[in-house]
């Protein structure tokens, strides 16, 4: 009897550890839809296609970017960005997806790769069924050395049905949005400055084969016996500063894209330039039930601290 009754504490914290937290109910603050404020774009008006062709498929406003054996795919924006409101509705691969990255972020590696900026919202899939988490990470002048990650849980199924995933970037902070919802918020003042992503970059959706590091660190690859991995992009919004080609360090004029219904400006408009209260009081929300993982909490990792961290 007792034998039997020690089996059953283990199978039910094998399985207590098998849920995933968007099974839990959550109740969600209530934010601005700032997503409503912009128009969307049509995929081939906005983007090209930067890998795997073959597995992007592209009608108006939706695209399906598939990895399987032979390629993962990616699009880059035609135009890069100094500033701006970045925001794409996805649904990510159902069922079995560990080492499965899709990546909607901003960078410029193929301009300055010795010294890029990068911004991510990285979605990574794990070993357990529809198990995914949200990962965001923020790199400066080359800065690769330091990543500053911080991970989420979902508070629902992103394989489900489509989300919002959304950056702000501009002079006064970095913001990562999730369904509206800010996650974190990277600030450009104090210590954070030095490491604030400062020159044009262009955006990009993929996805990708992370088999080395995605899923407990690379323990769990791959399986393609489950592919094809097929991600769904919908309603992009790309509303930002613009730069030509002939100005993209960034020292010449740009121009402004992506008009708002509300013509409210993400680059230089003050409602983009703090949190409201709602949002901050979202924002904690979400960092407190959420957040399974901050970069200035990772000790063992850091002999010594970045310096926002301080």
């Amino acid at each position: 009897m007792k034998i039997m009754w020690e089996t059953a504490v283990v199978f039910c914290l094998c399985s207590l550890s098998l849920v995933s937290a968007h099974s839990r109910k959550f109740t969600t603050p209530n934010v601005t839809r700032l997503t409503d404020q912009f128009s969307k774009i049509a995929i081939e008006n906005g983007f090209s296609r930067r890998f795997g062709a073959h597995n992007i498929q592209v009608n108006g406003s939706l695209a399906k970017l598939t990895l399987d054996k032979s390629s993962g795919a990616g699009l880059v924006s035609k135009n890069k960005y100094h500033y701006g409101f970045f925001s794409a509705r996805l649904k990510l691969p159902a069922g079995f997806a560990s080492g499965v990255v899709v990546a909607f972020y901003l960078s410029n590696a193929e301009t300055y790769p010795k010294s890029h900026d990068e911004i991510d919202i990285e979605l990574l899939g794990r070993s357990r069924r529809d198990d995914w988490t949200i990962q965001t990470n923020v790199y400066a002048n080359g800065s690769t050395r330091t990543g500053r990650e911080e991970k989420f849980y979902f508070w629902f199924d992103p394989t489900q049905a489509f989300h919002d995933y959304t950056l702000i970037w501009n002079s006064h902070h970095t913001v990562f949005l999730v369904d509206n919802i800010p996650v974190r918020q990277f600030p450009n003042r104090g210590a954070f400055t030095s490491a604030y992503p400062s020159k044009p970059m262009s955006l990009y959706v993929t996805v990708w084969d992370g088999s080395e590091w995605a899923t407990k660190g690379g323990k769990y690859p791959v399986n393609y016996k489950y592919a094809p991995f097929v991600v769904s992009v919908a309603d992009v919004e790309l509303s930002g500063c613009s730069v030509n080609n002939g100005s993209s360090t960034g020292s010449g004029p740009c121009t402004k894209s992506g008009g708002s219904i509300s013509s409210l400006d993400p680059v230089d408009g003050q409602d983009f330039a703090t949190l409201s209260k709602n949002q901050i009081n979202a924002m904690d929300w979400a960092r407190r039930k959420l957040m399974f993982y901050s970069y200035c909490s990772d000790k063992p990792r850091y002999k010594v601290m970045p310096a926002e961290c301080n």
